[in-house]
């Protein structure tokens, strides 16, 4: 894993940097879009996503290979003999693995050491959000594959378990994207949906409360699956008692709406004064959007609009109407494209799906005017770079340094 990531990251780094650098005017005559771009974007998100592959197709194998061998080699039967509980050491083994994964997420330092070197800006809590969603992220697969490791006989079995997972929460997000509705709630809470608000520099509550609960469960199944002595009947109840614990928890959570946002451009929010107008608003703001799961006009409103908005008003609740999963043959209805306003028995009708045009109409609804912000505007932080010495280090450079500590350390066995 840590011989493979390095090149991995190193190729997101290099594509990542050459982009950066082709839009803030590099080898042309004037500065790009550079001007918009932030670090947050164009380089910590798609670096660090080489993480998330990672994740989701090398870790997994290296937490079943250490959970499962010890079965295997009959390592596991000596471990009972210690007054250590089971889920002490399923814990132990977690923060081993959690410990190498940090270890394997050194390359994408080592890209932001480059960054750094090549002059560009970094902007330390967006830095640490990126950072924090990918550990989670970790901390997420190795209860996953401690789990299935666990509950099943074989290695490969647990491998099969493992990728099964994976691509059933990929389901969910295109069910998501294709339905909405229920299926866009779920979707919200799955592993890649979780990076990349982190990836937007947006730390949510109840993501990361439900993420520490699927860890703790994953974590406490194993535990309980490794008690060899214990009957299966007895197993299984404690099993069924976690998933209905965890059910609860799950609910408690998803309800919580705290936030923060530590991007440095503000992505994720309004303006100080707007998010202070908005606050000053009394009662239940009600929107009902009539666009289908598929219209790009949606996702655009969500992502740009919405989630501001949910942010600054928790007490908004947005319903989206819609008779077809595509809109395509909905374009003609009288409603389809509208979004309803209803605050206090007011109730306003607007087509305009851009963040500015939906802020004015919460405003004009709720008879507030926002002042004008003073604050300064975000200009990005172009840089015309080039990626000089990242190809030697991630082609070159770390793949020697693993290959001589494996030699080392095989040597000393």
């Amino acid at each position: 894993m840590l011989l493979v990531i390095g090149p991995l990251v190193g190729m997101s780094f290099i594509g990542a940097v050459t982009a950066y650098g082709e839009l803030s005017g590099v080898n042309g005559t004037a500065a790009g879009v550079g001007e918009a771009f932030s670090p947050l974007v164009g380089i910590w998100a798609p670096t660090f996503s080489a993480c998330e592959l990672a994740a989701a197709f090398l870790l997994p194998f290296v937490g079943i290979r250490l959970v499962s061998g010890d079965r295997h080699s009959g390592a596991l039967k000596i471990e009972m003999q210690h007054p250590l509980s089971s889920f002490a050491r399923v814990s132990i083994k977690s923060a081993v693995l959690l410990a190498g994964w940090m270890i394997a997420t050194m390359p994408a330092l080592i890209g932001v050491m480059l960054w750094a070197s090549y002059g560009g800006s970094i902007y330390l809590p967006e830095l640490l959000t990126v950072i924090a969603g990918h550990l989670l992220n970790g901390c997420l697969t190795i209860a996953l594959a401690a789990a299935a490791a666990a509950l099943t006989e074989h290695p490969a079995t647990a491998a099969i378990v493992t990728l099964t997972v994976t691509v059933g929460t990929w389901l969910i997000n295109f069910a998501a994207a294709v339905n909405g509705g229920w299926w866009e709630r779920a979707a919200a809470y799955t592993p890649t949906a979780m990076v990349a608000e982190f990836q937007r520099g947006l730390w949510r509550a109840d993501v990361t409360l439900v993420a520490v609960c699927l860890i703790l469960a994953g974590i406490a199944l194993a535990a309980i699956w490794l008690r060899l002595g214990v009957t299966i009947r007895r197993r299984v109840q404690e099993a069924g008692a976690i998933a209905v614990a965890l059910a609860l928890a799950i609910a408690a959570a998803s309800s919580v709406t705290a936030s923060a946002d530590t991007s440095e451009s503000r992505r994720n929010s309004f303006s100080t004064s707007e998010e202070s107008a908005l606050g000053s608003i009394t009662g239940d703001l009600r929107i009902t959007a009539h666009f289908a799961p598929e219209d790009p006009r949606r996702s655009d409103l969500e992502l740009r609009a919405f989630r501001k908005l949910r942010r600054a008003l928790p007490r908004v609740q947005v319903t989206y109407v819609s008779a077809t999963s595509t809109g395509l043959f909905e374009q003609t209805a009288d409603q389809y494209g509208e979004i309803q306003y209803e605050l206090n028995g007011k109730r306003l009708v607007s087509r305009i799906t851009t963040a500015e045009g939906v802020l004015e109409s919460v405003l004009e609804i709720a008879g507030v005017s926002a002042p004008p912000d003073s604050g300064a505007i975000f200009r990005g932080h172009p840089l015309a770079a080039r990626p000089r010495g990242a190809a030697a280090v991630f082609y070159l450079v770390w793949p020697l340094a693993i290959a001589a500590m494996a030699f080392y350390f095989q040597g000393r066995k």
